[in-house]
């Protein structure tokens, strides 16, 4: 059955023609082989100064016939030696991926399966070459490709299939290239050939209705027309980017924009600058250049070039002290000589390179860029440039300059943040409130924000960004170049663990705004703020950063293979792209938790913070940019769990996701990672943790640490004890001596240094919380105390008590995740009934016990099913000792040598000599 099934598989392959050209050509080119079908002809255009097309260099790699035709027809009649060069080859199908020449209809109609062509456009809106472009301008909510049935180049034949995304209010063509336009394009083109060997192909008839025919824009039409509203000006200047390039005239020339958004809030502050034909004058800021529709809303473009050719930030239009030029080493002369001979062969009219020959002006275009950069990197030690770098500086020397200083680490971009600023606790914090992506602050794709509240007051602290799939999707695809090919992929160990304490260093001289920030986003009172919430994500990552390069692999002895030897080792290896989503009860402390092993390890991490509590992660974004972490390595997303997590469980890039909440999103996070791509899990879920007090007890001490276990950081802490079994004798003095410790507590505002229990995380939260306690009262538990909202501006309650609480009871099995204790009563010497009840939960986080007796509590350590058990203490974590759950609490550790585990695969190899 299997034989016979194989060969139904290959009968159902084809004689393919590839009639194209460029990268997307030869990723087509290879998947169609991979696949099985029979590449019996190449067609693509002729070497250009010497260097062959992409698709060409595969196909001739393999052996595969490969024509290169300047032109398929002259004066629109078929060049027959062309043609019958074509038919020659015999193939079942054309695919004509990227294909730019005007192929004749004898060629299309040839095959007996005809021919299809990819297009970067959800046909038939738009038609024509610069669809995509189109697609921009016009301000479309949705983009994506066809695959049809080519025509006579109206591109009007039969829809095959169709794919579409997301626009992001920000993208540009090359965002949507990148992202999906290439590498969904490359899927689609492979399925499509497949649905045609199988019979199954649609031919879907375009309708004529909304369809469009735009042409290539040129330069002379690309002019801005002011007298729009700024979204347009915005999609009239991102539609253009790169090529044509929508310009204005200002100090009568010509300048040509690039890199625009959409601005939110009040207009910043700037020099203004006169632009012919704008109603009002723009802005240059330390951003960019604020601009202005005729809605009176903004939008910020980023570069400016010059009629000359020259690029520059249009932040630097005022600048006049221009950088004087750097002396070379004879290194640098060396990489400079071997960057003018990759010139000269892309500049083939050119005989000399000089400083002031001009890439653009000597006859080179936007795909000699790639070229030129691509080669620099293969030929330079793998030297990372930007297309921007050659638009900046398009003269030799000025390039040469540019490379040099970007070698030296000259030309590090100023971090460019946009702060909320409050004057709180003393002192003025400054808080980004951006997403983090590839090493810059900018809004969400679709510019969306939301409400960030401070639960003292319920006042708002900021509007934060709201990130998108499409913001997800660039922050992964950030982190995959961080990690496979930027900086810190080639960085040693040693020089990780620098940039980490360099990290370390820094949020500690930022404690008191971190803290002060902690307090006000998640109502965390300052002085515990200071001294855990920060103070351990500081030592946090000194730990992990002291394990850098000490990860290490073994020798295993094996068995030879005589007369040979054998050697086997193996080796830790990083995961590559990690998520890590946290909840926010500790904002820093999860994200240090979680990064801080991953970094260690040598992994790239997207980081979704929880939505209520944003400011602390983006300020540690900040401050990572400051210890000189590279672009791309660290990126911060604040938004939906539901849309941001979602997205982040399912992406097929990423491959590890370290999470933190609740069982039932973990169980769907792990259920998303199983089906995308088998993603590596651990997972920190809920809790219903047990603390049995016995009567040999330091009665004063578990009165103490007992409250501690219930009320510390609001009860809002994963290992709270979720329910309390204390001894029958000295059941009712430990009650009433809590109650009369509460009574002491001091409730309020969670920056006054006397204060004692802060406010609950969220409003959402507190009503939980109120409604947990009505459920418990209903039940039958005895409310000794509390179970009320405090009477006062803001979201605090008061800490609560219920004994007399049985085991069926509802808030006997749940966690309640606040300043809830609830106590059981066991029967004197009842050890063995006692631990069945702790026991008799499907959580498994974290347990304690007060003895005196030290061979009973270790005994019943022995017994008890948690992952971390407390024996006359609670709460004591540490930086080296591993933290993680059983059962249901979920599984993998942070902290600890074996939270590095979490974060490395481990690789054997064998040797033979």
């Amino acid at each position: 059955d299997a034989w016979v099934l194989q060969t139904v598989y290959y009968q159902h392959k084809l004689k393919l023609a590839l009639i194209g050209q460029s990268l997307f050509g030869q990723e087509v080119y290879s998947h169609l082989r991979k696949e099985g079908h029979k590449v019996v002809g190449v067609f693509t255009v002729p070497d250009k100064n010497g260097k062959a097309d992409p698709l060409a260099l595969a196909a001739e790699k393999d052996g595969t016939p490969v024509f290169k035709f300047p032109r398929w027809r002259v004066k629109g009649k078929p060049i027959q030696e062309v043609v019958e060069a074509y038919r020659s080859v015999g193939a079942d199908l054309n695919i004509l991926p990227f294909c730019t020449q005007f192929i004749p209809m004898d060629v299309i109609d040839c095959p007996k399966h005809g021919s299809i062509i990819y297009h970067p456009s959800l046909l038939p809106h738009h038609r024509g070459a610069s669809a995509i472009n189109w697609t921009l301008i016009q301000g479309d909510k949705k983009a994506g490709f066809t695959v049809f049935w080519a025509d006579d180049g109206l591109d009007t034949g039969p829809i095959l299939l169709q794919r579409e995304c997301a626009v992001g209010q920000n993208d540009t063509v090359d965002d949507l290239y990148n992202r999906f336009l290439f590498p969904e394009g490359i899927k689609a083109m492979v399925e499509a050939v497949q649905l045609i060997a199988d019979g199954k192909a649609s031919r879907i008839p375009q309708t004529e209705e909304g369809a469009t025919y735009e042409g290539i824009q040129k330069k002379e039409n690309a002019e801005i027309s002011w007298d729009q509203p700024a979204a347009d000006l915005h999609n009239w200047i991102r539609g253009h980017d790169k090529v044509p390039g929508a310009w204005t005239t200002i100090d009568g020339q010509v300048v040509t924009f690039y890199g625009s958004s959409l601005l939110d809030g009040a207009a910043p502050a700037g020099q203004p600058l006169a632009i012919k034909g704008a109603s009002k004058p723009g802005f240059v800021t330390k951003n960019g250049l604020v601009l202005f529709g005729s809605d009176g809303k903004m939008l910020l473009v980023r570069n400016l070039q010059f009629e000359d050719g020259r690029m520059i930030p249009a932040s630097k239009y005022f600048a006049t002290d221009e950088m004087s030029a750097v002396e070379l080493t004879e290194e640098e002369k060396g990489m400079a000589e071997e960057i003018k001979s990759i010139w000269l062969g892309i500049l083939s009219n050119v005989a000399v390179i000089e400083d002031s020959t001009d890439f653009f002006k000597s006859g080179a275009s936007s795909m000699d860029v790639v070229r030129m950069i691509e080669e620099i990197k293969q030929k330079c030690g793998g030297l990372q440039l930007q297309n921007e770098d050659v638009y900046m500086a398009t003269k030799f020397g000025d390039f040469i300059q540019k490379v040099v200083r970007k070698l030296r680490g000259e030309d590090k971009e100023e971090l460019v943040i946009d702060y909320v600023s409050k004057d709180v606790n003393n002192m003025t914090v400054k808080m980004p409130y951006q997403c983090y992506i590839n090493g810059e602050f900018m809004n969400s794709d679709d510019g969306k924000t939301y409400d960030t509240i401070n639960p003292t007051d319920g006042s708002v602290i900021a509007k934060v960004s709201y990130a998108s799939v499409g913001d997800v999707d660039k922050a992964v695809a950030a982190a995959k170049e961080a990690f496979e090919n930027g900086e810190w992929g080639k960085m040693n160990a040693r020089e990780r663990g620098i940039l980490m304490y360099r990290l370390a260093d820094l949020m500690e001289e930022h404690q008191e705004e971190l803290a002060t920030i902690e307090a006000i986003d998640s109502g965390a009172v300052y002085t515990l703020a200071l001294k855990t919430h920060v103070g351990m994500s500081v030592q946090t990552f000194r730990y992990f950063a002291g394990w850098c390069d000490k990860i290490q692999g073994s020798t295993i002895p094996i068995n030879h293979a005589r007369p040979n030897h054998n050697l086997m080792f193996t080796k830790k290896e990083p995961l590559g792209v990690c998520a890590i989503v946290i909840p926010w009860n500790y904002p820093l402390m999860m994200l240090a938790w979680k990064s801080a092993a991953c970094l260690a390890a040598g992994n790239t991490l997207v980081l979704k913070q929880a939505q209520v509590t944003p400011l602390t992660a983006l300020k540690f974004a900040e401050l990572s940019a400051k210890a000189g972490f590279p672009k791309g390595v660290i990126n911060i997303l604040p938004g939906s769990g539901g849309l941001v997590g979602q997205r982040l469980s399912e992406h097929p890039d990423i491959r590890k996701l370290g999470f933190t909440g609740s069982t039932p999103i973990g169980k769907q996070i792990m259920k998303s990672c199983a089906i995308s791509n088998l993603k590596k899990v651990s997972l920190e879920l809920g809790g219903k943790s047990p603390l049995i007090i016995f009567n040999d007890c330091e009665l004063d001490k578990a009165v103490r640490m007992g409250m501690g276990a219930v009320y510390f950081n609001k009860g809002e802490n994963c290992i709270a004890a979720g329910r309390l079994f204390v001894e029958e004798d000295i059941h009712d003095e430990f009650v009433s001596r809590v109650v009369e410790e509460i009574k002491k507590m001091k409730i309020g505002d969670p920056l006054d240094r006397s204060t004692d229990h802060g406010p609950q995380n969220h409003k959402a939260h507190l009503e939980k919380l109120l409604e947990y306690c009505e459920i418990g009262v209903k039940e039958g538990a005895t409310l000794v105390y509390g179970g009320r909202q405090v009477h006062r501006p803001g979201f605090f309650m008061e800490p609560t008590v219920f004994t007399e609480v049985e085991d069926h009871m509802y808030i006997a099995q749940e966690e309640s995740f606040g300043p809830v204790m609830v106590i059981s009563k066991f029967q004197n010497g009842d050890t063995d009934g006692v631990l069945q009840r702790a026991n008799n939960t499907e959580y498994g986080l974290a347990s304690g016990v007060f003895t005196r007796d030290i061979s009973k509590a270790l005994n019943i350590c022995e017994k008890l099913e948690a992952g971390t058990v407390f024996i006359n203490t609670y709460n004591k974590t540490d930086v080296a000792a591993p933290f993680g759950g059983f059962k249901q609490s979920g599984f993998g550790k942070d902290l600890g040598e074996e939270a590095l585990q979490e974060y490395l695969r481990t690789k054997a190899v064998t040797v033979e000599y």
